[in-house]
């Protein structure tokens, strides 16, 4: 479907009601068939408003229809009926991938950066790399249904711009949205990362169907994404669920964000690498340090248990106010999960309130390395037809 152009739909006009709409009810079949009548009430739209966009879906080759007993017209995404397109800007390297309404990735690029790239050279490597996944996937941009790009910060949603200055220097004072989009020359949504991946995996994951989540991204930097009755949750500046800046020692080392003693200076991938290096040498990576821990090395075997217990004990915390029913690790430490979950969930258990944590899942998540990736091309979908660079507001976020 022909993605929408830059400022090319007003807000409020029929086509953007129509829009939001669709996207609703793309959103709903995302997370599986519905009948036409279930859609129709869980959106909360007339049964002919929704007959009319199904059949615009349908010969569009989005939406495929088939015929159950006892159920009725039942609706379902039908595979590469349309493509997104998601960009996930870490620390350290950037992804671009296309990706069809079920979740399946058509093509990917992944380029390694360095700390300190700035907002232009990162958009000039995201141009460069959205180019060559619309080739691979025979598309144009205007093929698109959206664009989404997630970063490893929060997201001032008021401004679009980088909400915590220290956490990503070279973004600061940029207008994210306005720069990608205008060298890419199609509207792109902006969010935060670890938010990104509790929406992906809610979607297309282990937390699919789950009401209320928590998704711990655990790399250079460490975030939570918050789902709170099926809606992701951002709080009032969109700083919500920034687990790593939980003070664990007022007086430990100074983090980026100002402060001392956050979480993120004590379990950061980094972190862990350089409390390892001394002992087994240079070069270290998380991969291979699992990999020694699995062998029987008994120092990264250690650390990684110790790393476990201080996440949980901040995710203690969090349960105890947030009471999740599931939580779920990402990021590059989830590569450790084996070695995390069981001193996170005997933390958990000891430090939390029992009615918040008896029942309480702590899983690793199950979307993998493509997690951030896959959750920008899901918001990018969602906001095909009412984004344009005058819009301020992230519809069902809280």
């Amino acid at each position: 479907m022909p993605g929408r152009r830059l400022g090319s739909i007003g807000p409020g006009s029929p086509t953007a009601l129509r829009a939001a709409n669709e996207s609703r009810i793309l959103g709903l079949l995302a997370t599986g068939s519905r009948s036409q009548a279930e859609v129709a009430r869980e959106v909360g739209l007339a049964p002919s408003t929704v007959s009319n966009i199904v059949r615009d879906l349908v010969t569009r080759g989005v939406v495929s229809v088939t015929q159950e007993s006892g159920r009725g017209r039942v609706l379902a995404l039908s595979g590469r009926g349309t493509l997104s397109v998601g960009v996930d800007v870490g620390h350290r390297h950037i992804a671009v991938a296309s990706v069809t309404t079920t979740g399946e990735v058509v093509a990917e690029e992944r380029v390694d950066i360095g700390l300190r790239v700035t907002a232009a050279e990162a958009t000039e490597i995201i141009a460069e790399l959205f180019a060559s996944v619309l080739d691979a996937s025979d598309l144009g941009a205007e093929d698109l249904t959206g664009v989404g790009l997630g970063v490893p910060t929060p997201i001032e949603m008021s401004t679009r711009r980088v909400a915590a200055p220290s956490i990503l220097p070279g973004w600061v004072g940029v207008d994210i949205a306005d720069l990608v989009s205008s060298r890419l020359g199609h509207a792109v949504v902006v969010e935060n990362d670890a938010n990104l991946g509790a929406l992906a995996e809610r979607v297309w994951g282990a937390g699919r169907g789950c009401e209320s989540l928590a998704y711990l991204k655990l790399s250079e930097g460490v975030g939570a994404g918050l789902i709170l009755e099926g809606r992701l949750y951002r709080g009032r500046h969109g700083i919500a669920g920034e687990i790593g800046h939980t003070t664990m020692d007022e007086f430990g080392r100074v983090c980026r964000c100002g402060n001392r003693g956050c979480l993120e200076t004590l379990v950061a991938a980094r972190t862990v690498v350089d409390l390892l290096e001394p002992v087994r040498g240079p070069g270290l990576t998380i991969a291979r340090i699992v990999a020694l821990a699995d062998e029987g090395d008994v120092a990264c075997a250690r650390v990684l248990a110790d790393t476990g217990r201080l996440i949980g004990v901040a995710l203690a915390n969090l349960c105890n106010v947030f009471n999740p029913e599931l939580v779920l690790l990402g990021g590059e430490l989830s590569q450790a999960a084996r070695f995390l979950l069981p001193p996170m969930r005997e933390v958990v258990r000891r430090q939390g309130i029992p009615v918040a944590t008896e029942s309480l899942r702590i899983e690793a998540g199950a979307l993998g390395a493509q997690t951030h990736v896959l959750g920008a091309a899901w918001l990018g979908a969602q906001h095909h037809g009412i984004l344009d660079l005058g819009a301020r507001s992230v519809a069902g976020h809280r």
